[in-house]
């Protein structure tokens, strides 16, 4: 459905506050090594971009795409997104807009890189990917939800959780045996079947070890799919910062 690692093609616009959507940050053009085009359309989605939530006059969020050392020890291009500060709820997720096919299956993989500073702090979190389902904001939908934890001795660990609103989760799941890598590349992959019923699933793995495999429902009142938040900076521990590349999106588990 959509594979891109932001090979040559690919390119950032300037941040655009007065954007038809509000205040994002465009990726557009085709990625010469695989012929996918940006923004993501998946699941009749039309548009989608970097959104910037609370960021200070662009002063407490920037994004870039840089060349960088990969995952293989290759040379690289890849999207580098940094959090300086928070003034408030301060993110910028590469948000996936106007999902029209919001029941169906997905299958998500990334590498990614994030900084060790950040993991070495008690009580803190950072988000990395999420979904939410039509009026999630009212407190009729769900919302599916991965972060990373710290202890309170500052020791990191994965969290992974659905939700009807960021106080109550419907269930969650913590994983302190899988370490989570700093300034080193770890592959992040996400599966869900969209289901009220007890077939519904939620798989989330890392560098291919299940942090968590859920089985029940991934939705609620029926809700479908409202938008996708590909890729994520945002937490209370700050500064932080992260490398994305080599985004894939499949229908299903690939086998």
């Amino acid at each position: 459905m959509f594979k891109s690692g932001f090979e040559k093609g690919v390119y950032l616009e300037p941040p655009n506050e007065d954007s038809p959507i509000g205040n994002y940050q465009f990726i557009k053009g085709t990625d010469l090594e695989t012929g996918f085009s940006w923004p993501i359309k998946i699941l009749g989605a039309t548009t989608g971009g970097l959104h910037f939530i609370d960021d200070d006059n662009y002063n407490a969020l920037r994004n870039e795409i840089q060349t960088v050392v990969g995952h293989d020890g290759k040379m690289t291009r890849a999207l580098f997104n940094i959090e300086y500060y928070d003034i408030g709820v301060t993110q910028c997720p590469y948000e996936i807009l106007d999902i029209k096919d919001g029941r169906k299956d997905l299958y998500i993989k990334y590498w990614m890189k994030i900084d060790s500073e950040s993991l070495r702090k008690p009580d803190l979190w950072r988000a990395i990917f999420e979904y939410k389902t039509k009026d999630y904001a009212r407190g009729e939908g769900f919302r599916l939800i991965a972060f990373i934890y710290t202890d309170e001795k500052g020791n990191p660990y994965w969290h992974w959780q659905g939700d009807r609103d960021p106080e109550h989760p419907i269930w969650e799941i913590d994983n302190k045996e899988i370490p989570v890598p700093a300034e080193k590349w770890f592959l992040t992959e996400f599966y869900w079947h969209w289901s009220e019923g007890d077939d519904g699933r939620a798989l989330w793995k890392i560098n291919g070890q299940v942090v968590g495999d859920h089985y029940g429902p991934t939705t609620r009142n029926s809700k479908p799919i409202d938008f996708i938040m590909l890729t994520q900076i945002y937490g209370d521990s700050n500064p932080k910062y992260q490398w994305i590349d080599d985004i894939e999106i499949w229908d299903s588990i690939p086998e």
